[in-house]
């Protein structure tokens, strides 16, 4: 079992990087770069980063799966001033994403799925100066369906008997808090990203793992929100989030239900150790040897806690 990483991008992923060796021309958002996630090779790639590279991003970085590698070389002879990463590892997107941020040397960094980068994709300076004065951690976008059908992308942290779980927001009011962006679109702040630690690669469920870094960058002080000038279509269908809950969850609970807020700081207390075995299934020596994991990972950055699960969730969207 690997232990709780305690910095960012710590486990270092293999790759290749193709292109990149020549400036963008015409530069019209210096203070972004647009990082777009491919899943699963789409036959329109070229024309996502033509729509991408007329935006006038600082820097687009695409980044990608060992699959896709032949036609990425194919690609970064045709647009040398994007970069293409490969991973050579068959890894989440959430440690794609660890990657390109380390890359990325703007202030903030745009995050979109190739799908969402049709006809009818709309990013400006205008826009992004509206969503950098919000000064949040990460600004989530309205999305819609390609039917045309809103998309519930507001998310809210809640209690049902004693156990987590997160609802779903139907209110289209703007600027609402929500626990994550769904689908990882967003304008996130770069340095705020790294200084959280970025997504933990011994989570192994894309959903958990997604969850794990917003849930701790709320109970670390920083916010999500939802902006309604700020939508992205979809041109395929809307994948699903698996949400099941397994030993990725474990470790979810661990860093961020299981941590206490006292004062000035957060702790895990041996006592509640009974509590953490009886909620899962694995052993007793397996169980007290993840629960000491988290009750490490908790000290280390113990300071860095601003609050806990409990006063979130009872104190929810009332800021």
């Amino acid at each position: 079992m690997n232990t709780i990483p305690s910095i960012f991008n710590e486990h270092k992923v293999p790759f290749t990087a193709f292109g990149g060796t020549e400036e963008n021309l015409k530069v019209l958002i210096p203070s972004v770069t647009c990082v777009v996630l491919s899943r699963n090779g789409r036959q329109y790639r070229q024309v996502v980063i033509e729509n991408l590279l007329r935006k006038g991003f600082a820097k687009v970085i695409s980044v990608n799966q060992k699959s896709e590698q032949h036609t990425v070389e194919q690609l970064s002879h045709q647009f040398p001033n994007v970069e293409f990463i490969v991973a050579l590892e068959n890894v989440l997107q959430g440690e794609l994403l660890n990657i390109a941020f380390e890359r990325a040397k703007t202030e903030y960094v745009f995050v979109i799925q190739d799908e969402m980068c049709g006809e009818n994709f709309i990013f400006n300076s205008a826009l992004a100066e509206k969503l950098i004065s919000k000064n949040k951690f990460c600004i989530a976008p309205r999305l819609v369906s390609e039917t045309g059908h809103k998309i519930a992308v507001v998310f809210c942290p809640d209690v049902e008997k004693g156990k987590f779980r997160i609802e779903e927001e139907t209110s289209m009011a703007d600027n609402l808090p929500t626990l994550y962006s769904y689908d990882y679109a967003g304008l996130y702040k770069r340095e705020t990203f790294c200084l959280l630690g970025g997504f933990d690669y011994t989570i192994t469920s894309e959903y958990w793992q997604k969850v794990d870094l917003f849930m701790r960058s709320w109970l670390w002080g920083e916010k999500t929100s939802v902006s309604n000038i700020f939508e992205l279509s979809y041109s395929e269908s809307i994948p699903e989030e698996d949400r099941t809950v397994e030993l990725s969850y474990l470790r979810f609970y661990l860093k961020n239900i299981l941590p206490v807020f006292i004062s000035d700081h957060a702790k895990i207390s041996k006592t509640a150790f009974l509590r953490f075995k009886m909620g899962n299934s694995c052993s007793f020596v397996e169980s007290w040897t993840r629960f000491k994991d988290g009750m490490r990972w908790t000290q280390e950055n113990q300071y860095r806690f601003k609050t806990d699960a409990v006063s979130l969730i009872e104190n929810w969207g009332k800021a």
